[in-house]
């Protein structure tokens, strides 16, 4: 499920800035390349036992991922369910409390990003 309105598509920062950012709030940079990386962020609901990941897709506009001053635009901001072993169901309906506090973690990060 992409979030909406998060205010964070198009937001540039340089790698060492997001990287800080991001892990103050609690999101790892998972999986990354020359030119992509993705930030995750583990969420779990108590009541299903279910684990989210907010995911936060970002491209390098300027540089290179292993230089701390490639400039990193984000693209999208997106949620879905963990599915055993591991991959990522993006279908399923995510409870509220999840949502709620995903869209509130995209805000924070837009917030440290400004």
């Amino acid at each position: 499920m992409i979030i909406e309105n998060t205010g964070l598509n198009g937001m540039r920062s340089d790698l060492a800035h997001l990287d800080e950012s991001a892990e103050k709030l609690g999101f790892v940079r998972w999986q990354w390349e020359y030119r992509r990386a993705t930030y995750d962020l583990k969420m779990h609901d108590r009541a299903s036992g279910n684990d989210y990941f907010l995911r936060i897709s970002t491209r390098a506009v300027e540089g290179k991922l292993e230089k701390p001053d490639a400039i990193l635009e984000v693209e999208h901001v997106y949620i879905g369910r963990a599915t055993f072993p591991h991959g990522m169901e993006y279908e399923s309906p995510i409870p509220q409390p999840i949502l709620n506090a995903a869209t509130q973690r995209a805000q924070e990060l837009k917030q440290l990003l400004a």
